[in-house]
């Protein structure tokens, strides 16, 4: 073999020894990825998920309740604001009389609209809408406190109200004054009886708990989340002075909040 033909031969091992080279770091960089990807993206590998709920039971004693005054058909617009304005100066001195406070009564609709009805055509055509009068609306939310030592002031609430001349009732949300605390309670309780649940399943599954890698809250139920009305748009005696004083009993209720705890186990 020549020297020509011996260099031909060395370039060629050299070549295949090249590609091999490539060929194996291109397959530890996959590898590399891939542990990474996992450690990553499948971090929670050997980890156990374990929910504990709690039920704080309460007695609510703060109570907060929707008034309305709705005019209805007034030929002017500024007639129909006048005799909102003046019907509301009494509902509001009605509800401050019975002791509730300036900062617990708030507007929270206010509102002027056009009523249109509907006229058939004489002669069988299509009919038309015409102005009728315009209709006014304000509502307000009036937040009563101490309901469970004073259980007669919220019904005195309404039935004054109504005699003043509200003429609607939009309805009743019952809560406590320390709901926070409640709640906190609660999600303490929940956690140790999730605690207790993962002791338990690791004892019977034989494996070793380490350290919470992270949990997650559930609020089941609570004020604000399905807080019970009372539906009153039938109107409590519109100002006629003739309401009858509701009952509306508060009742006990509950606070129900979940935890889940996730465990790595070995």
């Amino acid at each position: 073999m020549d020297n020509q033909q011996e260099a031909k031969c060395c370039h060629g091992h050299g070549g295949k020894i090249a590609v091999i080279i490539i060929l194996i770091a291109a397959i530890a960089a996959i590898c590399i990825i891939s542990i990474i990807r996992d450690r990553i993206v499948n971090y929670p590998q050997w980890t156990v998920s374990v929910t504990g709920q709690a039920k704080i039971a309460y007695s609510p004693d703060v109570a907060k309740v929707a008034l309305g005054v709705q005019i209805d058909k007034v030929a002017k617009a500024d007639d129909a604001l006048s005799q909102l304005n003046g019907k509301i100066a009494k509902v509001v001195a009605a509800i401050k009389a019975v002791g509730i406070a300036d900062a617990d009564i708030t507007t929270q609709n206010y509102s002027l609209y056009t009523q249109y009805d509907y006229i058939n055509s004489i002669n069988g055509g299509s009919g038309t809408s015409v102005v009728s009068g315009y209709n006014a609306n304000e509502q307000v939310l009036v937040k009563v406190t101490d309901v469970v030592n004073n259980k007669e002031r919220l019904n005195k609430v309404i039935a004054e109200a109504s005699k003043a001349g509200a003429n609607q009732v939009l309805g009743i949300s019952f809560e406590p004054s320390n709901l926070e605390d409640l709640k906190q309670q609660a999600r303490v309780k929940a956690m140790a009886d999730a605690q207790g649940k993962a002791q338990s399943l690791a004892g019977a599954a034989g494996v070793k708990l380490k350290k919470v890698v992270g949990w997650w809250e559930n609020i089941v139920q609570a004020p604000g989340i399905n807080t019970p009305y009372y539906d009153g748009k039938g109107g409590m005696g519109g100002g006629a002075g003739t309401a009858v004083s509701p009952t509306i009993p508060t009742g006990s209720q509950e606070i129900i909040i979940e935890e889940s705890m996730n465990y790595q186990i070995k």
